[in-house]
């Protein structure tokens, strides 16, 4: 079994993920899904060996990749920030990408809006956003023997837990 946390467009607040690096400790990966790579670089300096970043369209220093994909427990996830596909006005070009590479789960941020999607196979994941200026969420994944099982967890839930 492993466990996967999932953030994106952090845009310089490192504050809060602070905050929650004790659960970023706890995990087995941690993706950062861009916007910004340097708040990303920020976390992989605490946790080096499990953390992976990918650019997103607010990042002047590209310290990631514009897309990658894990495999983790026999499950194949594919990240992006979102930009590239549209994921603002359309999921479908990310969906089909992700098939393409043989994935299940595509993860994306861009929309600062935290949702999930099920489009042709393919889970599509937002964890939404950890900026100053929005409800902030992360994604919490478990994956183990194949599958997986994901939660969006919403600050202002766990507030109280983590001040």
């Amino acid at each position: 079994m492993k466990t996967v946390f999932i953030l994106s467009d952090t845009h310089g607040n490192r504050r809060d993920i602070d905050k929650l690096n004790d659960i970023m400790g706890e995990t087995d990966y941690i993706v950062h899904l861009g916007d910004t790579s340097s708040d990303g670089s920020y976390i992989r300096a605490k946790h080096p060996d499990k953390t992976y970043l990918v650019n997103g369209n607010c990042d002047p220093v590209k310290l990631g990749e514009n897309e990658l994909v894990l495999e983790i427990e026999g499950v194949k996830v594919f990240a992006t920030h979102g930009h590239l596909y549209s994921a603002k006005s359309k999921l479908t070009l990310l969906a089909a990408r992700a098939k393409e590479l043989g994935c299940a789960v595509a993860l994306y941020g861009h929309t600062h809006r935290a949702r999930e999607d099920f489009i042709d196979g393919v889970t599509l994941i937002n964890p939404g956003a950890m900026s100053r200026y929005c409800d902030q969420s992360y994604c919490y994944m478990v994956i183990n023997g194949g599958k997986f099982t994901h939660k969006i967890v919403k600050l202002n839930d766990i507030r109280g837990a983590i001040e």
